[in-house]
């Protein structure tokens, strides 16, 4: 029963719907330490505050975690767009303060909801500006900005009392391949990482972050063999030892297939456990008690065959409990003042514009180039510019295509529609998608007048008459590069 019980206490599992389900209920009064809430738990921040108070009445002592990094990946905001860019825009402006404060209001939001800890923010240096999972969640290229920008995203977030988590170790920005399917490799040579990936981690371990969470990721000059979640040489030895880290080691979604594939969702659990992370994550696409059950059970089972030695799991569960008893009193300020679409505005960049082209004062027809995103972006999340756009100029229309819909071409009524006004052409990404050049490079032959809008990595910036850098995909991005295009706020060249 002992047994049982650390192996609960280690299990952070993922629920359907936004009221407990009765098998959590009953698994949080046995033993269960943990929870993590997605978008599919949060409907409104009332709604989300019953949720957590529901939980705590089973468990006080509940950990209960989200993916809140704000910008792309938001699971308060999933429904409407986040109220803040992401880490990318802020890179852009390189303001530490204003990373600190917009930190600061995430964390005021998830303490009111009842959030323990936020698995934010993403310390991966983008080296990569073909990678297809990090992108705008790093804070950029730079090593240096991205410490300095991590360090401040932490303390902005643990001084409203939410415990920051500092992912995806030992860095995952190097990489091509997303870990939901596969293992990304990262190939540099230990002085590369300690120089590039590591830099991150280590302003985040001297600003006192309270946890970090695993990449699924070979790193061969440490490990040739296993993962980083399932790697003793990276989690107790590089980050326990070597760079002295005491607080919490959380693991990625242990379902991705990355460590699951090989080993089964029972069996990267334990081998997780046992190379020396704390706390398993599990149920962004598996959220049931039979999975919770398989897991304990695989871990009690790889104690008695040997290979998870019980110190070690009592150890991981003593970690869960340090941070539940980890509870700053804050108190949050009578009034805020709303500093995410200010950011937003900060971050916006315009180049090619000679004046003739902007402002628009007519009703344009805007057409968003959409690609399919990552899974860790909700699909269904508001996003583009067309309509911010439409309440600032009445009459703007706004065509939206997919990839499919490009296989014979660009549909026929596309330019007819923008004839005798201006036309914008909002994009993602668009340098990593072949699909978006060329529908950008049928659009501009035909209307070299053309305003493009690139609300992802500016991988082109020499694209149409005008060409606008949102760095981000956030409600408040597109709603700053509407106020731009009209005129109504000036923008950095």
């Amino acid at each position: 029963m002992e047994l049982l019980r650390l192996a609960d206490t280690v299990l952070f599992p993922g629920f359907e719907g936004t009221t407990p389900p009765d098998w959590l209920r009953r698994r949080l009064g046995d033993g269960l330490a943990g929870a993590v809430l997605f978008s599919r738990n949060v409907d409104t921040p009332s709604q989300l505050a019953e949720l957590t108070a529901a939980l705590r009445a089973e468990n006080p002592d509940i950990v209960l975690g989200i993916d809140e990094e704000a910008g792309e990946v938001t699971r308060l905001e999933a429904r409407t767009g986040s109220s803040r860019p992401g880490n990318f825009a802020l890179g852009v402006v390189d303001d530490e303060a204003l990373t600190e404060a917009v930190a600061r209001d995430v964390g005021w939001d998830l303490a009111a909801a009842g959030v323990t800890i936020d698995f934010a923010p993403a310390a991966d240096v983008n080296s990569n500006a073909d990678n297809p999972v990090i992108g705008l969640r790093s804070f950029g290229a730079d090593p240096e900005l991205v410490a300095r920008h991590t360090a401040a995203w932490v303390r902005g977030l643990q001084s409203a009392g939410v415990a920051a988590c500092a992912k995806h170790f030992p860095g995952h920005g190097d990489t091509s391949v997303d870990s939901h399917y596969s293992v990304p490799v990262v190939a540099g040579s230990r002085a590369d990482l300690h120089e590039v990936e590591l830099r991150p981690f280590r302003a985040a371990i001297a600003e006192g972050v309270r946890s970090i969470m695993t990449g699924h990721l070979l790193v061969s000059a440490y490990d040739r063999e296993l993962p980083a979640t399932l790697s003793p040489r990276i989690l107790t030895e590089l980050l326990r030892h070597e760079l002295g880290f005491e607080g919490l080691i959380v693991t990625d979604g242990i379902e991705m297939a990355a460590v699951s594939g090989p080993y089964g969702i029972g069996g990267a659990s334990a081998r997780a456990i046992a190379a020396g992370a704390d706390a398993i994550c599990v149920g962004g696409e598996h959220a049931d008690e039979a999975i919770v059950e398989h897991i304990r059970d695989a871990m009690v089972d790889a104690v008695f065959e040997g290979w998870l030695p019980e110190e070690r799991l009592a150890d991981a569960a003593e970690r869960v409990r340090a941070l539940a008893a980890w509870r700053p009193s804050r108190v949050p300020p009578a009034t805020r003042e709303p500093v995410g679409l200010a950011a937003a505005r900060r971050a916006i960049r315009v180049s090619r514009d000679d004046g003739t082209v902007l402002p628009l004062v007519v009703a344009p027809h805007v057409v968003e180039l959409s690609p399919v995103m990552n899974l860790a972006i909700d699909k269904g999340m508001p996003w583009g510019v067309g309509e911010p756009l439409g309440k600032l100029l009445p009459g703007t229309t706004v065509t939206r295509l997919h990839e499919p819909e490009l296989a014979d071409g660009l549909p026929g009524d596309v330019l007819a529609q923008a004839a005798d006004r201006p036309l914008v052409i909002v994009v993602r990404d668009a340098h990593r998608h072949a699909w978006q050049m060329d529908a950008l490079a049928h659009l501009l032959a035909r209307r070299p007048d053309g305003v493009v809008v690139e609300m992802g990595l500016p991988g082109r910036t020499d694209l149409g008459a005008v060409h606008v850098a949102t760095h981000g995909a956030a409600r408040v991005c597109g709603q700053a590069a509407a106020e731009t295009l009209t005129g109504q706020v000036a923008a950095f060249s």
